[in-house]
C-alpha cells in the first residue's frame, strides 16, 4: 500500500515538474563568429565596443576589444551607459586591435532579437586619435547577418557568421 502511494506521489511530482517546464520560456543565445578587419592606421591598438541597442538605447554590451578599463571612458557614448548603469561589463573582453589587423571573436545573440527592431553598434577609439560612435551600426536582421558591413572610422569592415 505504501509503495503505491509513493509511486503516485512520484508520478504527480513528475507531472508537476513537466508542466512547469512546458510553460517556462527558455532563452538560448546563438553564437556568431564576428570578424573585424581594421583599416591601416598608425598608432596604438583600437578599443572597440560592440553593443545591442533598441530605439537608440543601449540594451547590452556584447563584446569589448581592449582590456585596460582605464581607457573605457574614451568610448564616451557607451561609457555613459556602462559607467553609470553597471559596475561590471557583461560582455567578453579581448585585446585591442592594431591598424591593418583583424580579429575573430564570438558574440552571443538571442535569436528573438533578430528581425525585432534591434541594432548592433560598433564604436571605436584609438589613444590620441579619433572616437567613432557609429563606426558601424546596422539593423539586426537575418539579411544583415549574412553581409559584409563597411566601417566609417578605424574599422574597414565586419562580417558576422552563424557558428
Amino acid at each position: 500500500m505504501k509503495t503505491q502511494n509513493f509511486k503516485k506521489h512520484i508520478l504527480i511530482f513528475g507531472i508537476l515538474i513537466f508542466s512547469l517546464y512546458s510553460f517556462t520560456k527558455i532563452t538560448t543565445s546563438t553564437t556568431y563568429k564576428c570578424m573585424i578587419q581594421m583599416k591601416n592606421y598608425t598608432g596604438e591598438g583600437a578599443y572597440i565596443v560592440i553593443s545591442l541597442l533598441k530605439d537608440g538605447e543601449y540594451i547590452e554590451t556584447l563584446r569589448v576589444q581592449g582590456d585596460d578599463d582605464e581607457w573605457y571612458s574614451d568610448i564616451t557614448e557607451w561609457w555613459k551607459f556602462q559607467g553609470k548603469v553597471r559596475t561590471d561589463i557583461d560582455a567578453v573582453t579581448g585585446a585591442t586591435i592594431g591598424g591593418g589587423n583583424r580579429t575573430i571573436s564570438l558574440l552571443k545573440i538571442d535569436p528573438a532579437k533578430i528581425n525585432s527592431g534591434y541594432r548592433i553598434r560598433f564604436e571605436s577609439a584609438v589613444e590620441d586619435q579619433e572616437y567613432y560612435k557609429n563606426d558601424i551600426e546596422f539593423d539586426l536582421t537575418s539579411e544583415n547577418i549574412k553581409n559584409k558591413i563597411e566601417g566609417k572610422g578605424f574599422i574597414r569592415y565586419i562580417r558576422l557568421m552563424p557558428q
